[in-house]
Formats: structure tokens, sequence, C-alpha cells
């Protein structure tokens, strides 16, 4: 799975990760457009697209069901997530990483530097 290469996702694509995250492995389209339309009015085709270019972006997985397709994500909200951090501070130089991780961090509430605290000492002991 190349989750580097995965980019900005849009507002449906985003809807449609949220489905397959929340919803578990294998859902057909009808099933993943089954949850979206809460409001919406969305076409089975527009679904079926969305889900063949998340797929193609690698950012989910599709198996053969009969005559159609059943589909999961490739990876967790958090290692997407990761990967989107990580692809953005790999574009820059040591000392402009540093900087963006600094500047990132000024902008973070007591409460997420908490946070930041303890997964940065997780990482430690398992480093040990």
């Amino acid at each position: 799975m190349s989750l580097t290469r995965s980019r900005e996702l849009g507002d449906l694509e985003r809807a449609v990760m949220t489905v397959l995250w929340d919803h578990g492995p294998d859902q057909s389209v009808r099933e993943v457009m089954d949850r979206l339309n809460d409001g919406r009015s969305l076409a089975y085709t527009t679904v079926m697209t969305v889900l063949d270019r998340l797929t193609k972006k690698d950012l989910a997985r599709r198996r053969r069901d009969g005559r159609a397709f059943r589909y999961t994500a490739a990876a967790t909200r958090e290692e997407l997530t990761a990967a989107s951090m990580r692809s953005g501070l790999d574009t820059l130089d040591t000392g402009d990483r540093r900087a963006a991780m600094l500047h990132f961090l000024h902008q973070s509430d007591p409460a997420e530097l908490a946070d930041l605290r303890e997964a940065l000492a997780e990482v430690e002991r398992r480093h040990r």
C-alpha cells in the first residue's frame, strides 16, 4: 500500500472513506451509497466512480463478488493521516522541517501538547 502517493481528498471522497472506516470492510457500492444518502441524492454511478478513484489512489481495495465489487479501506484513518503528515514534512529541508514542526506546536492547545508528549514518550519507550 502506497499511502505517500495519496492526495488531498475531496468532500465526497472523504465521506466515502468515512463510510468505509465506520462501517467495516467488504461494502458494496449500494451499501456505501445508502449510508451516504442522508439528505443527499447521489447516483449509484457517482458512488461507484468515487470508489474506483479511491482504489486507483490506493486508499481503498476491492474484491470481486459475483458481478460486483466489495470495497474496504486500504489503511486506517490514523495511518492515512500520519502518511499525509509525513508526506508534507518530506517535502522540506531539515531546517524548514524543524521550523514547520515548531510552527505547528505553537498553534497547538494544551490538550494537544499533552497528547503529543504522551505519544513521544510511547515512541521513545518502543525504541529502547
